[in-house]
């Protein structure tokens, strides 16, 4: 149950893996820039899943009650997903600006 939330948020994250590799096109695409990307994609997975797990680990589960367990539980796999997708979001989103600040045209 640790990875259910960060399981069910991949199909997103990779669309926005994805937009951030094809895009902008204005950008030159080098064989520098490329491994960079490559290298921003594998960091923002990485956060994504370690933020996930902390995400699990940080929500309460609630006790037990005599009708069974309490409302709230749900966090635990809703706050594991927050987590995740804004640590992706976070590190592409600071891998686009520095990306655009190295590649982007220079004014003659």
């Amino acid at each position: 149950m640790r990875y259910l939330a960060i399981l069910l948020l991949t199909p997103w994250l990779l669309i926005l893996g994805w937009a951030y590799w094809a895009y902008p096109k204005s950008l030159p695409r080098t064989s520098v820039r490329r491994t960079f990307d490559l290298v921003v994609l594998l960091l923002a997975a990485v956060a994504a899943v370690q933020s996930a797990v902390l995400g699990f680990e940080a929500a309460t589960v609630p006790s037990v009650g005599q009708f069974g367990p309490s409302s709230g539980a749900i966090w635990q796999q809703v706050l594991p997903a927050l987590y995740g997708y804004g640590a992706c979001v976070v590190v592409l989103v600071v891998a686009m600006v520095v990306r655009y600040l190295i590649w982007r045209s220079k004014p003659r």
